[in-house]
């Protein structure tokens, strides 16, 4: 009888525990956090501690692992700026919003070109504003500016769910920095260049042997020639050798208030802008995404961080960064607001390889995964870091391993908001919060697409019956030089023609036992080969009817620069200004 009645005593006791623990959670979910998104550019998945770096220091996003979760496969659905971070916003492949390349360039290129991220695209920044968050953007835009004319801002962050926006509408370049090897274009700068000596010779060739009497030619066929020379000159230097002024540049909403822009002062402009949104909207909720500068070349880095690291200006500039995290968690601390924040940190995608100064690493680490940015399929394109934190809700140190993406943010968020996905598109991210929490111990994801531009070029089986994580290489791109393990020879590698193989029957890996995709497998190595293929085959199938025809934003008319969409502070082409002044002193 007394072990009956203990028996029941002891079961009470671990229903009463079991209940009050869930009310405190659910009164935590009631209550809508504030919400802080961290995305770094460009980082490779090996360059923080809490991912196996032991000589770059990164002590605030190893605390922010230790204290929350870590997912170890954490994949960009794209391999490149502008697309992954479509993708982020929308919940969406960039594809079905038409920011997937068929062409070379899959990113924008200029402030004044047309492309960007289409008004009929509903970010979670949009829904989160809706449920009553204050939203703002600190940081790197990358989704286009203007449609048709210089100040119509039809993809600016405010044209897309954010109250506040302070940073780059576009992305830092070599060519924002004195002295710096220019980055934009470089192999059509260098044929245009080539062309206008040609033209210039050939006048000058014409013009002396007119005096000399060598050459019977009119003067007026010399003098066009002159004038097509110098229109030609005019209209490709008019925009390549201004990129400082027309793609450098900060904005503060939708006024220019640097153009352009210090580098010298603009991670301390970050800092204060993001402390002082979160200090203005303390009483909540709000959503702040920082999407940091850092550490896309050209790595400017203050003075305090330089020659800190052990690995050079590469190194510098990730301490820097992991410096900028620690201040705006203090400054989360310093309001209160801690145990009522959803923390998340992550990159847009993997380490850019090919970013070199002589012997000089300019790029990331991608870890052991092969490839790099750019590259659509391998893993160290598009696998990155991924870490969460809200105390009290989410359990602290834990590691999950399954198959996780950047889209899943958007889910998240808003479900975390309160709000309904739109019932009027696909939405292909899921929401993660069972699975952080530990309600779920499966990813929702079975198939992963994995793109190069609108070239899809592998796809991810999660097989969640047996555990295997099975990838199909339909298209790799050509490594220059052979077996160096990324395009040297190109800046960045492919995403068609030439430079890529393609593979029939595709190359196949269980990532589960081979993550760094060493060891293709083959019908003669595994059993399930055939079945694997086919079965990858009909969901590429099934994915591919899911897709519907969409402008696409980044075609070569809608890349190149135009003048009349040009964001200028002045009167065009005189666009200079310093609204900043010395507002950094302080920090």
């Amino acid at each position: 009888v007394i072990l009956l009645y203990f028996r029941r005593y002891l079961l009470m006791a671990l229903t009463s525990c079991l209940f009050w623990d869930m009310c405190g959670l659910c009164a935590a979910m009631d209550s809508k956090p504030n919400i802080l998104l961290f995305l770094a550019d460009d980082l490779g998945i090996g360059d923080i501690g809490c991912y196996g770096n032991n000589t770059i220091r990164t002590p605030n996003i190893d605390r922010l692992a230790r204290e929350g979760v870590k997912l170890t496969q954490h994949i960009a659905a794209a391999p490149l700026c502008t697309p992954s971070r479509a993708a982020f916003l929308t919940g969406r492949y960039p594809i079905r919003s038409g920011m997937a390349s068929s062409n070379r360039y899959r990113a924008l290129q200029w402030n004044a070109g047309s492309g960007g991220l289409p008004a009929n695209e509903t970010t979670f920044a949009r829904l989160l504003q809706q449920h009553g968050y204050t939203t703002g953007l600190i940081g790197k835009w990358h989704q286009g500016v203007n449609c048709e004319s210089f100040n119509d801002h039809c993809h600016h962050p405010l044209n897309h769910g954010f109250d506040y926006f302070y940073g780059m509408p576009f992305t830092l370049l070599n060519n924002c920095q004195e002295n710096k090897r220019p980055e934009l274009d470089v192999a059509l700068q260098a044929k245009l260049w080539l062309y206008s000596q040609i033209i210039s010779l050939a006048v000058l060739t014409l013009t002396a042997g007119k005096l000399a009497g060598l050459i019977s030619i009119r003067w007026k066929i010399i003098a066009c020639l002159t004038l097509a020379g110098s229109l030609f000159f005019i209209s490709w230097y008019s925009s390549y050798g201004f990129v400082q002024y027309w793609n450098c540049i900060l904005m503060r909403n939708h006024d220019i208030t640097e153009q352009p822009m210090r580098l010298e002062r603009t991670a301390s402009l970050m800092l204060k802008e993001a402390v002082s949104f979160i200090k203005r909207n303390r009483h909540g909720p709000f959503l702040l995404f920082v999407s940091f500068l850092h550490v896309h070349t050209p790595l400017f880095t203050t003075a305090k961080f330089l020659g800190k690291s052990r690995h050079g200006l590469y190194g510098d500039n990730v301490e820097e960064m992991d410096w900028m995290v620690g201040k705006i968690l203090d400054s989360l601390d310093k309001e209160g607001l801690k145990n009522h924040t959803f923390i998340y940190f992550a990159s847009d995608h993997g380490g850019h390889l090919e970013a070199q100064d002589g012997f000089a690493q300019l790029g990331g680490w991608n870890g052991i995964y092969k490839g790099g940015k750019g590259m659509g399929g391998w893993e160290g394109g598009i696998r990155v870091p991924g870490v969460f934190r809200w105390p009290g809700v989410l359990p602290a140190g834990t590691v999950i391993d399954e198959p996780t993406s950047l889209m899943d943010i958007y889910p998240t968020v808003v479900y975390l908001a309160g709000g309904i996905l739109p019932q009027d598109r696909v939405i292909d991210g899921r929401n993660l919060v069972p699975l952080l929490q530990g309600r779920a111990q499966k990813s929702e994801h079975e198939f992963l697409f994995h793109y190069c531009g609108s070239y899809l070029h592998a796809v991810r089986w999660h097989q969640k019956d047996s555990g295997a994580i099975w990838k199909a290489h339909y298209v790799t791109p050509v490594f220059h030089p052979p077996g160096a393990g990324a395009c040297y020879g190109k800046g960045i590698c492919p995403c068609f023609g030439e430079g890529v193989t393609h593979h029939d029957p595709p190359l196949l890996f269980d990532l589960s036992r081979d993550p760094s995709e060493a060891k293709p497998l083959s019908a003669d190595t595994e059993p399930l080969f055939d079945s694997v293929i086919r079965k990858i085959g009909r969901a590429t199938e099934e994915h591919r009817r899911t897709l519907t025809p969409v402008p696409e934003q980044l075609s070569v008319y809608n890349v190149v620069w135009k003048p009349w969409l040009q964001p200028c502070c002045g009167t065009f082409p005189f666009c200079w200004c310093d609204k900043e002044g010395d507002s950094t002193q302080n920090l």
